[in-house]
């Protein structure tokens, strides 16, 4: 069984979904206000998000936003407006899909078996990555000058002081940070992350990115290489015995 929850102020579409969902597996766990969603998403363990784009307090753009500073849940968008650029704006946000209304419940079920299945595979993905990238079997912690990444308690420290990370943050600065000094282009980050590769996400690769650079200050660990992707050049790593 998937629990879902959806964020949108229609409680009849929330009946209707969850009596829909139900017989794919899907339980919809209903929230009517961004306020009450985001309180369930941090109180609860959710497989994915509806997140509708008309929405009170604020709209579902801000409430992505505000889900990907703690979380990296997948995240299917809805809205009645349909616009190339509505669509783009919510996937640099973070979302993982988007539907325009009105949809056919059948497809929206697809869109999010599919994108749930395609994260639980990155996370095994990564997973793999981790115990192959280079570290001994005893070593899960890479220890650079002023930065340090544990892998298997999936911490980062930044001159002795933790900070926070999504999932996909953390997935992306450790895929970089096991091989020092090696450019790695978007689309093979993306596949590395997610397992597919996923046309018109290319650009979220740098928002995460973005992010990343902005939570390792003062460390300046990440390096554009223009016309190649990004390389990890935080300062040496310190080997132990």
């Amino acid at each position: 069984m998937y629990d879902v929850l959806l964020i949108d102020d229609d409680g009849k579409l929330a009946d209707l979904l969850s009596e829909y969902c139900i017989q794919f597996s899907i339980r919809i766990e209903p929230a009517l206000t961004p306020s009450a969603g985001l309180k369930k998403l941090k109180t609860a363990s959710f497989d994915a998000v509806i997140l509708d784009v008309m929405l009170p307090e604020m709209d579902g753009f801000d409430v992505c936003r505000a889900i990907r500073k703690f979380s990296d849940v997948p995240v299917v968008m809805l809205t009645a407006r349909g616009e190339v650029t509505d669509r783009i704006v919510g996937i640099e946000l973070g979302a993982n899909d988007y539907l325009p209304k009105p949809f056919e419940p059948r497809e929206l079920t697809a869109r999010v078996i599919g994108n749930i299945k395609r994260d639980r595979s990155a996370r095994a993905d990564t997973s793999q990555t981790i115990s192959g990238a280079g570290q001994s079997s005893q070593q899960s912690v890479l220890d650079f000058a002023g930065l340090s990444i544990d892998a298997r308690r999936r911490q980062v420290l930044v001159n002795t002081q933790p900070i926070s990370l999504t999932t996909g943050e953390f997935d992306l600065l450790l895929l970089l940070a096991s091989e020092p000094g090696i450019s790695q282009s978007r689309d093979s980050l993306i596949k590395s992350l997610k397992g597919t590769d996923v046309p018109l996400v290319t650009r979220s690769v740098d928002i995460v990115v973005s992010r990343l650079r902005s939570k390792l200050k003062p460390i300046e660990a990440i390096t554009t290489v223009h016309g190649a992707g990004y390389a990890f050049t935080a300062p040496e790593l310190i080997t132990k015995d």
